[in-house]
């Protein structure tokens, strides 16, 4: 009797041995498949906008005038009707969707690079300002996420200010794609919108422009540090008939992302670009990153690398409703002299060396 006591405690001591041993391997298995699971949520998350920013306008345009042959063509119609109502809305600030701005995808989007914005000065909410986002980079994706999303905290980082991420005045003629840059707060980089949002809009505004435009996107490379600011004296034009301030932002790992066969000046391809970038408002670019399931394929897939967006110290600006060249040269010139500071205060956090220079073009 004892024997087969003995014999089946030992049988219940294997089988605990054995359960627990499956159940590690379980786990591990588990563990390493969410792992992975992660890693492809941040990779379709990043591509999903990419693929918006490139052909979502295009494809719900076609689509809505291929509805117009079909038995939706009532649907067609009333979209196009609420358009021409609508067509104003961008001009004054769209509409913002904090729903949106909170989705889940942002905040795998952001972990995909990672995505990071640093906060170096205390902003006033009694006051409104302009920021200055370098580089450009293909897709500005650092402004992107930091401005347009919640993901990086940006309304609990600088709370009661409200941020405008302005870009091409051109993607808010594109049905569906307008719903969807407006949700995020994004808007027209035009005059008149800014003019809106920084006179009639109240304060605590924040519009972030991206300087260099497309045609500081051309020489977005991979170890290169330009930006395209020395004749750009626009937006320190509009500060000041405005008086809101200046705000620096050197986005550190933005040219890093993707690769871009460069065509040298008088060359054909540069022509094009230059053609496109003068009539349209866009520069071409042939470029490439990684593949969906591969990073060692080509494909539309940014490479993961960090991305820190460093906001600088406010540039007091007084209000000139005329303002003169004199004035605009004076401000703008320490504009880019706090860029430069900028840049070399936080380079060497951000794996650049001591030696690594920001060139102003």
């Amino acid at each position: 009797m004892k024997t087969l006591i003995a014999a089946y405690s030992g049988v219940l001591r294997g089988t605990g041995s054995s359960i627990l041993s499956a159940l590690q391997d379980l786990f591990s298995v588990t563990w390493l498949n969410r792992s992975k699971v992660e890693k492809q949520l941040q990779v379709i998350s990043v591509l999903q906008w990419v693929l918006s920013f490139l052909v979502l306008g295009v494809a719900c345009s076609a689509i809505l005038m291929y509805a117009f042959c079909t038995d939706c063509w009532l649907i067609a119609v009333l979209y196009f009707t609420w358009l021409v109502f609508d067509w104003n809305t961008p001009k004054k600030g769209g509409r913002r969707s904090q729903w949106v701005r909170n989705w889940a995808v942002w905040r795998y989007f952001r972990d995909y690079f990672p995505i990071q914005l640093v906060k170096t000065h205390n902003l006033l909410t009694s006051r409104n300002y302009i920021f200055g986002y370098h580089p450009h980079g293909i897709m500005g994706l650092g402004a992107f996420c930091n401005f347009s999303t919640e993901a990086t905290e940006v309304s609990k980082k600088f709370p009661g200010i409200r941020p405008y991420l302005a870009t091409l005045a051109g993607n808010f003629r594109m049905p569906v794609l307008r719903e969807y840059l407006m949700s995020g707060g994004i808007c027209p980089v035009n005059r008149d919108t800014i003019d809106y949002l920084l006179s009639k809009n109240g304060s605590g505004n924040a519009i972030i422009i991206v300087v260099g435009g497309a045609a500081e996107s051309l020489s977005s490379m991979p170890g290169k540090n330009a930006v395209t600011l020395r004749n750009r004296k626009g937006f320190v034009k509009l500060a000041l008939r405005h008086g809101a301030d200046l705000v620096p932002i050197y986005s550190f790992g933005e040219n890093e992302v993707y690769k871009q066969v460069i065509f040298e000046e008088g060359s054909w391809g540069r022509w094009v670009q230059k053609k496109f970038q003068k009539y349209i408002g866009f520069a071409p670019c042939i470029f490439h990153g990684r593949g969906l399931f591969s990073s060692d394929t080509w494909g539309l897939v940014p490479y993961s690398k960090p991305i820190t967006t460093v906001v600088g110290e406010p540039i007091t600006i007084p209000k000139l409703e005329h303002p003169t060249q004199q004035d605009i040269d004076l401000y703008h010139a320490m504009y880019m002299e706090a860029l430069v500071k900028l840049f070399d205060q936080h380079k060497t956090k951000f794996g650049l060396p001591e030696t690594e220079v920001l060139e102003v073009n």
